[in-house]
């Protein structure tokens, strides 16, 4: 299946790594684009770093009564203790799985590759660098969970005695009222105990969206995850001079 993207490469000469943005349900890779450029005033771009935000496929949504919508995957409800419909999340994962293949294809290996998203997204991120390649840099999730009994769980679980697991980076806000809060910090703290490393950010103004403020840490965060190449760095800093 091929997705509709918006992409972002480097404003600088390298390509050294990329930054995939899962966009919420009924959204669209424009609509998210538009929300970061609302939020920050600019497009979420790097010197060195290729921003890819994907389009979900059109399909019906048990929980909007069956009616067609961007979604990454069908749920019965959207509620924690609710059971994956694990052949609906099978179909997305050949489709991430693509995105992935291509971008190591054209040189930019698995630790260099940043996946998160916002809500649904976020757990589709979740899903991706848990289950399908925990070679990658890292994984952000903001107002997202995994449902209980996770394939995510089961995965991260069968991992053998020190292997790598990507970094973490999980916000929720305190008044969300479609998540809440407690499903983000149960899926993290359950990530936690298998031996994820990283982060859980409440946001005590937030309610299902997403922040200003968490955007530029996950900016901060990719940076150091995946940081400018030493010579670039040295052009900009004699570019300020």
């Amino acid at each position: 299946m091929r997705l509709i993207e918006k992409v972002f490469n480097p404003t600088g000469k390298s390509h050294i790594g990329t930054l995939i943005f899962f966009h919420g349900s009924g959204d669209t890779g424009r609509g998210l684009t538009e929300w970061i450029r609302f939020l920050l005033g600019r497009d979420l771009e790097f010197p060195h770093i290729k921003v890819i935000i994907p389009t979900a496929p059109v399909q019906p949504y048990t929980p909007m009564g069956g009616e067609n919508s961007n979604v990454w995957f069908n749920r019965k409800r959207i509620e924690m203790d609710c059971p994956e419909i694990r052949t609906s999340l099978a179909s997305i994962y050949d489709t991430v799985n693509e995105i992935l293949k291509r971008e190591i294809a054209q040189g930019v290996p698995a630790e260099r590759i940043i996946v998160g998203g916002f809500s649904m997204g976020g757990a589709l991120a979740l899903h991706t660098a848990y289950h399908l390649n925990r070679d990658l840099a890292g994984v952000f999730a903001i107002s997202s969970f995994l449902n209980t009994g996770s394939i995510v769980y089961d995965s991260v679980g069968s991992i053998t005695e020190g292997e790598k697991l990507p970094d973490l980076l999980m916000f929720h806000g305190e008044r969300d009222t479609l998540v809440p809060l407690e499903w983000g910090q149960t899926t993290f703290d359950e990530l936690a105990k298998l031996g994820v490393r990283g982060q859980f950010v409440p946001h005590r103004n937030a309610l299902h969206e997403i922040k200003k403020d968490q955007l530029l840490r996950i900016v901060d965060w990719t940076q150091k995850l995946i940081p400018l190449p030493a010579d670039e760095v040295s052009k900009q800093s004699k570019g300020k001079l």
